[in-house]
């Protein structure tokens, strides 16, 4: 779908292959996994040796003393990350991938790893989705929970904020060679989710604000506490417990953070996410709300309604408006036109012209819209609007299982 119908060398794409890798619409190979923030850890935990943390630079624990025991605490560099297993193995094939193609190439292999443990000490680039700029960081060790191991300011650089979102790693030199703005897609967000910029150093003062009210605190005071009970705003503690925002601009926004709740696993159950296990959205909505049922402190309705109000309606409302604006396209060569010819050909190259948006698309969250009105929704404004919503789309579309002659969604060739 690029402008110039670029291909890639068909080299790669039979290296790939042989390895089990799959490639993203930039040319990169990626692995997604979720957020996880973390700032202390010790060199049992990540599977790393305090031998080889000496030679990544870690050569004190936070206490000042040399790091001989796999048991010392030490703090976690802005931009070094704890990878999960099955990432590790991916990067050693990916590894593989690019060695073999320097070969063939006529270049000196790079990698050269010669198991999964070889991974750490490399580089590489983690993105979100939605933007466009990856940040440089290197791995220093392998855990078994199904998450992203890393600083909160790193994860503050690329946008996130560690909600149970996911983002994409790559190897680094796999992002320079591979990589290229002539394989992103020709259409509006085309560029979107590709390494476009690349953050080699990561500056503090310049993340988002979120991760500059991370408390670097050993311990709260009572005040602290007093203040909870009396339900105080968190803006009137300012200065009372230390935070990072505290030391912008300073060496000390780098290193000497402290923490108040220590862990002796990393891996501890669970090791995965249910939002990641859970397929589909009405699964992941009937988990939330039956958790929300279970707790005292939380008004199941309250959770329903935030979800109709702020996901749900939104989606339905704007996928409506999309599909009756939305752009056609031939089947054959992918031209794309605002509307279709009378006789459903393309202009171009004969072939079928088809719609880009279609009936599943409209109707996914109507099932869970109405599961929704019938139990939790009592808010007048918000149940007045997603039945709207709803009877709109039955008003263009059916209701599946409505065996009614003619209410067949109709095609341009029955009117010839």
């Amino acid at each position: 779908t690029n402008k110039s119908k670029q291909p890639e060398e068909l080299l790669k794409g039979i290296l790939r292959a042989n390895l089990g890798l799959y490639v993203y619409k930039d040319g990169t190979i990626r692995f997604d996994a979720v957020n996880a923030p973390l700032t202390h850890f010790t060199p049992s935990q990540i599977g790393v040796s305090p031998e080889r943390l000496r030679e990544l630079g870690y050569e004190r624990d936070i206490f000042g003393q040399p790091l001989v025991s796999p048991h010392q605490i030490c703090e976690l560099r802005i931009q070094d990350i704890v990878v999960q297993r099955r990432m590790a193995e991916h990067l050693f094939n990916v590894s593989k991938f690019i060695d073999k193609y320097l070969k063939i190439n006529g270049f000196d292999e790079y990698y050269k790893l010669q198991s999964v443990e070889d991974v750490v000490g490399i580089m590489v680039a983690v993105l979100s989705p939605h933007t466009y700029g990856a940040v440089a960081c290197r791995v220093i060790g392998i855990t078994d929970a199904n998450v992203l191991y890393a600083h909160p300011l790193l994860h503050a650089a690329k946008r996130r904020d560690c909600d149970g979102d996911e983002d994409s790693v790559m190897l680094l030199l796999d992002v320079f060679i591979n990589f290229s703005r002539e394989y992103l897609p020709d259409r509006i967000g085309g560029a979107m989710d590709s390494p476009l910029l690349l953050t080699v150093k990561v500056y503090p003062e310049e993340v988002d604000e979120q991760a500059h009210n991370v408390d670097t605190a050993w311990i709260y005071p009572l005040e602290f506490y007093e203040a909870a009970s009396r339900k105080e705003p968190a803006s009137r503690l300012i200065g009372v417990i230390p935070i990072i925002k505290n030391y912008l601009n300073y060496p000390e926004c780098y290193f000497g953070f402290a923490y108040t709740v220590p862990t002796e696993d990393l891996s501890t159950k669970p090791q995965s996410s249910v939002y990641k296990r859970l397929k589909t959205m009405l699964e992941k909505v009937e988990a939330q709300l039956r958790l929300a049922e279970k707790l005292a402190a939380v008004d199941e309705k309250r959770v329903a309604e935030r979800v109709m109000a702020s996901h749900i309606l939104p989606d339905i409302m704007g996928n409506m408006r999309a599909f009756f604006s939305q752009s056609f396209r031939c089947k054959k060569c992918g031209v794309r036109v605002r509307r279709p010819p009378l006789n459903g050909k393309c202009y171009i190259c004969g072939g079928d012209v088809v719609q880009t948006l279609y009936r599943g698309a409209i109707e996914k969250y109507v099932e869970l819209a109405s599961g929704l009105l019938e139990r939790y929704i009592e808010d007048p404004y918000i149940r007045e609007g997603a039945l709207t919503a709803i009877e709109n789309i039955y008003s263009v579309f059916r209701p599946r299982g409505d065996n009614l002659q003619g209410t067949r969604q109709a095609t341009l060739k029955r009117f010839f």
